[in-house]
Order: C-alpha cells, then structure tokens, then sequence
C-alpha cells in the first residue's frame, strides 16, 4: 500500500559509492494540474517534469527556487515546473494556438517532437548568490534521458532518471555512482553501477504507484545493502500574489496602465499556476501610482 504520497526520500547503497532518490506525487500533482484543464496525456507530461525537478531540488542543493523550462516552436511550446528547497511544487504547459490543452494527445512522440526546435533549462535562484543556468541538449527521447546524458556530461558522474506519470499521479527515482571511496577499482565500480542500474530498470509504473518507498527499495534491490532516509514532504504551493501583480503593471507604466483602465473598466490578471485571479480598478491604480483619481490625458 502506498504511503509515501507526495515525499521524496534519499537512499544510498553501504557497499559501494551509489547514491538515490525516490518521490512520489500525489495530491500535490492534482493541486498542480486540475485547475488547467489539461487532457489526460498533457497531464501525464506535465508530471514528468513536476517528478523531475523534485528529484533535481535534491541533487543539487540549493536555498531558493528551481526551475525546470523546456521551450521551443513545437505543438508544446513551453513547459515549467519549479520547486523550492521547502518542497514547494508549482507547473505549467501551455500549448501552440492550434493543438488546444484540454484535447491534445501526441501519444508516445519524443521530447524533442513535442518542442520542436528549443531548449530544456534549468534555473537556480538562490536566495542569496548568482543565479546558475544549466543548459539541457534535447538530443534524447525522453525527458529522463535527456537528463540523465546532461548530468553524466557536467558531473561526470554516473547518474539514471526513471520517471513515471499518469493523469492522477507522477513518479520518479534517481541513481548517481559517487566519487570513489569505498570501492576503488574501476571494473568493479562499474560492475556494482551496472548491477544497480539493471534492477532499478525492471521497476513498473503501478509499483511506483501503488507500494511504499521502503518496500519498493527491498523489491529492487534486496540482494543490496541499500538504506532508506527520512522523508521530505512535497506540496503544492503558489508564489503568485496580488503585490507581485502590483508589479507587474507598475513596470508597464503608469500611461499604459490607465489606458487599459479606460478601455476595460479594470485590469485582471489570472495566474496560470494556480488559476486565482486578481483584478485591479481605476483606484487601486491610482494608490499603485501615487495619485489619486487624476484625469487621463
């Protein structure tokens, strides 16, 4: 039975220099997806990358935000997923004008089809420092591959991404070989690698789903001494806010602001995270600018 819904949880293997991750989402995965009107296979996809960028805030220690942004000309054109070091998930697919979101299905088509000609990017804001962006080649099938050549390539390190998603719930487990420590020898560093990789592989989509983190672990590797740690509870969590809104239509100025007051009698902005809106009138633009209630000339 499941019980690990929306937790990432670290473990690592005590006889070799191999370390991993497993999460699962749940409630927070529908949190994320039901207010968008996705059709199930946009669903599906969207999961994927909510999966992976929970599987990347562990990998890459950070104090921030993480975003995972793929982008291009294809009939999916943008999709996002970001996740904060707390465990705060949020995403979004926004569709080409002519493939419509609550109908599209592009059955098994690779990753690079879907986007067309673009880029897969990942961001680091840290709260305090440089933001890091990472660059993804789309030269691989599918959003697991791609990342897991791109780690390999950066870290020169070892590393596997398996991810699952479905219309209801989404997965994923990560492997990376450590620095050499406590096996030296190369041939069998690669040997245990390959052993790990090879029984990680025979996962199915309904054990990510349906078992425990800890008897899923003992499924897979059993033969293995593999410890699992405490979890870390994932959820869906909103940045968006009406003073973040504030700022964006103080950035447009103020003669744009109230030319689109006088055309429309208020200015609404829904974000496309959460779905909530927030709608600004001839006063609050007004405050925004510190007037009040001055003609428009």
């Amino acid at each position: 039975m499941q019980q690990n819904n929306d937790q990432i949880q670290r473990f690592i293997f005590d006889a070799t220099d191999i370390r991993g991750e497993i999460v699962t989402l749940d409630q927070s995965f529908l949190a994320a997806t039901n207010h968008q009107h996705l059709s199930p296979w946009c669903k599906s996809l969207l999961g994927e990358f909510l999966a992976a960028v929970s599987l990347l805030s562990e990998t890459l220690k950070f104090d921030g935000l993480l975003t995972l942004q793929a982008r291009g000309d294809g009939d999916i054109p943008l999709i996002m997923a970001e996740t904060d070091n707390l465990g705060h998930v949020r995403g979004i697919i926004k569709p080409a004008a002519s493939a419509p979101l609550e109908t599209l299905d592009l059955g098994d088509a690779a990753l690079p089809d879907i986007i067309g000609n673009g880029v897969l990017v990942m961001t680091i804001d840290p709260k305090i420092g440089d933001r890091y962006q990472g660059i993804v080649p789309l030269e691989n099938g599918t959003l697991a591959e791609c990342l897991s050549d791109y780690f390999e390539r950066s870290e020169q390190l070892a590393t596997k991404f398996l991810l699952f998603s479905s219309p209801e719930k989404c997965a994923g487990m990560l492997l990376q070989a450590l620095p050499a420590q406590k096996v030296k020898d190369q041939a069998e560093r690669e040997d245990k690698w390959n052993t790990v990789v090879q029984l990680a592989k025979t996962v199915k989509q309904e054990e990510l789903f349906e078992l425990d983190h800890a008897t899923l672990l003992y499924r897979l590797f059993n033969e293995l001494e593999c410890r699992l740690f405490a979890g870390k509870t994932i959820q869906f969590k909103c940045g968006c806010s009406r003073k973040r809104c504030a700022n964006a239509i103080t950035s447009l100025g103020k003669q744009d602001a109230l030319e689109l007051i006088e055309q429309q009698k208020k200015i609404d902005i829904n974000c496309e995270f959460c779905g909530t809106n927030y709608t600004f009138k001839r006063k609050d633009i007004d405050t925004l600018f510190g007037e009040d209630n001055q003609p428009l000339h």
